[in-house]
């Protein structure tokens, strides 16, 4: 009935198999353990109509031509340049932290010598992670640092990771920059914007092919199995592919353990007010349990006298209680995925693809493009 199986209906599954019905004209079916489409990137609006992203904000951006032309196949655009406020010792300061924050929280005559420190020592426009920047033998760059590092870095890293920043690889570290420049934004890519729709009519509209066929609320294990090197759906041996878009620990019944992620608990929180804060996010590095708020009237702006929140709260990931959003970057877990990345390649017909399947980081963006790449590679 079916050429291949996608288990799981995010970024990567929806877009493999868009592809493989309207461009191989292959049968493809969906399963999605969840009771809808979208994967952590799903939203829906509330009972004031506002439209909530569901799992936490996501904001598209992209320097990547042929990503931005595949997804706008799928929905208008928005333009939306995201900027993100901090709470630093009460104030509230642009990150990433560039050379406006820097005269927001140092003295003039100071902020002016790191202003030329950094000039001296890095291209205008450039991006420095801070450990890097930590190393420099100029005095005031190493001041500005320091200030970074405690005020920014380490305690939002400490809430965010559970760990130290020198426990993490720098794929992680490495996002959290000085900008060397003056523009507010928090992404310099060429494409920024939010779906005019919303992110689920993306996938509605990714997913509307003859060729696709959609289970929902059901998971991978009470309809798939694999034994021996093969691939079993409905206790029937299936010859396809099968593209695996899950926690590739699962895939194995954890044989060698449970792979470590971070998970976020949220609370959405409506209030009697038109506007809570300034912009879409205010992170809070320091204070409080959580790591931001986000309004997410400031993304689809909205006529209404209340508002909607968010709060993050970091926590670990406990298998079948809380959702896995964030691999841990660690040597040690490095290890243990290539276990299971081992595992995976002994069966013929798997495909792993995506965060949970590849343990890697990927923003929206790339896991389009990743998916584009495996496509591409099947043809």
């Amino acid at each position: 009935m079916f050429d291949v199986i996608v288990i799981g209906a995010g970024f990567a599954g929806s877009v493999l198999a868009e592809r493989l019905a309207s461009q191989k004209d292959l049968k493809v079916l969906l399963i999605e353990r969840r009771r809808e489409i979208g994967g952590n990137c799903h939203d829906f609006k509330n009972e004031l109509g506002i439209l909530l992203h569901k799992y936490g904000p996501h904001i598209f951006h992209t320097d990547n031509v042929k990503v931005w032309e595949y997804l706008s196949q799928f929905t208008k655009w928005d333009v939306y340049f995201h900027k993100t406020l901090a709470v630093v010792d009460g104030n509230l300061v642009p990150i990433p932290f560039n050379i406006n924050t820097i005269y927001k929280v140092f003295p003039e005559s100071k902020a002016r010598r790191m202003e030329e420190a950094l000039l001296k020592h890095f291209d205008y426009n450039s991006k420095v992670p801070i450990l890097q920047l930590n190393e420099s033998l100029d005095g005031d760059l190493r001041e500005l640092a320091d200030f970074v590092y405690e005020k920014i870095f380490l305690h939002y890293t400490e809430k965010q990771w559970g760990l130290k920043p020198q426990e993490i690889s720098s794929e992680v570290t490495g996002r959290v920059p000085i900008f060397v420049g003056r523009d507010d934004r928090y992404f310099n890519d060429r494409f920024q914007a939010i779906p005019h729709l919303g992110y689920t009519e993306i996938f509605r509209n990714m997913l509307a092919h003859k060729n696709i066929s959609l289970m929902l609320n059901t998971d991978f294990h009470d309809v798939c199995r694999i034994e021996n090197g093969d691939i079993y759906f409905m206790d029937q041996k299936f010859e396809g592919k099968l593209i695996y878009t899950g926690q590739l620990d699962e895939l194995f019944d954890m044989k060698y353990g449970a792979l470590p992620y971070r998970s976020l608990r949220l609370e959405f929180e409506t209030i009697p007010v038109e506007w809570y804060q300034p912009t879409t996010n205010v992170n809070y590095p320091n204070n409080y349990g959580f790591t931001r708020i986000t309004e997410f009237k400031h993304l689809h702006p909205l006529n209404c006298s209340s508002t909607t929140i968010l709060k993050e709260y970091p926590e670990p990931h406990v298998p079948g209680e809380n959702l896995p959003y964030y691999p841990i970057f660690t040597e040690q877990n490095q290890i243990l995925y290539q276990k299971y990345a081992s595992e995976s390649v002994k069966v013929d017909n798997l495909i792993p693809v995506g965060r949970l399947a590849e343990y890697r980081y990927y923003d929206m963006d790339d896991i389009v493009a990743r998916a584009l790449e495996v496509f591409e590679k099947w043809i």
